[in-house]
């Protein structure tokens, strides 16, 4: 396997990168790109490819922990640290996305909060209170479960939306089976959320289902909204 010093210039990752942008490379190169130097026989990009293939994305590399990856050939306790950080700073870039562009449509809301949510193990609930224009106000995790549920009570969601003097908002949860159809559980809450917000004079924007895009997909979602199930 070839170093990439030994690679001609322009198909270097790092210069690549400068002269065509971040978008026109591979998940394997931007991993090479982060881990600078691979291991004896296995270049950075190689072994980019294979954390690729043994996690399958990185959306599920990203929910791995600083001790799982750390036993990773070629990284170490230091680079999983860095690693994990270099995901974390992606999801608070897209919570500051946020707070700048409104919250008015599927794919608006589901580029926010899919970085956080989308490598996920467990479920996780999160209101994502909006001001009188829909744009974000903040984020509040309302619970984590297991790797199926969450409980989740429209009592607790509207008081956080109160507290907050918020006219509307969003609320997410994850499917960590990468489906992102509703259960009976989940439509149910939705109906009886809908149904309490429309009480309190409040304004329900969405109720959106984050799941795992399959081999091709660039989204996995489900939109109470878009349905026309609120």
């Amino acid at each position: 396997m070839s170093k990439i010093p030994d690679l001609p210039s322009s198909e270097r990752p790092r210069e690549r990168l400068a002269r065509l942008g971040a978008a026109s490379i591979s998940d394997a190169e931007l991993l090479a790109i982060f881990l600078r130097v691979g291991v004896k026989g296995t270049s950075a990009i190689e072994l980019g490819r294979k954390l690729l293939k043994k996690y399958g994305s990185l959306t599920e590399l990203g929910g791995m922990s600083v001790t799982e990856l750390a036993m990773e050939h070629g990284l170490g306790a230091a680079k999983a640290a860095q690693l994990l950080a270099a995901f974390e700073l992606g999801a608070r870039c897209a919570n500051e996305k946020m707070r700048r562009a409104p919250m008015n449509t599927a794919d608006a809301i589901y580029d926010v909060v899919a970085p956080r949510l989308t490598h996920e193990r467990q479920e996780h609930v999160l209101i994502i209170l909006l001001d009188s224009k829909l744009r974000g106000v903040r984020t509040v995790e309302l619970g984590k479960g297991s790797a199926n549920s969450v409980s989740c009570d429209p009592r607790d969601v509207l008081h956080h939306v109160i507290m907050n003097q918020c006219p509307a908002f969003v609320i997410v949860h994850n499917h960590p089976s990468g489906d992102p159809a509703p259960s009976r559980a989940d439509i149910q809450m939705t109906r009886r959320l809908s149904e309490a917000s429309n009480i309190m004079g409040l304004r329900l924007v969405d109720h959106m289902i984050i799941g795992r895009p399959n081999e091709g997909e660039d989204k996995s979602y489900y939109s109470f909204a878009t349905e026309g199930r609120l």
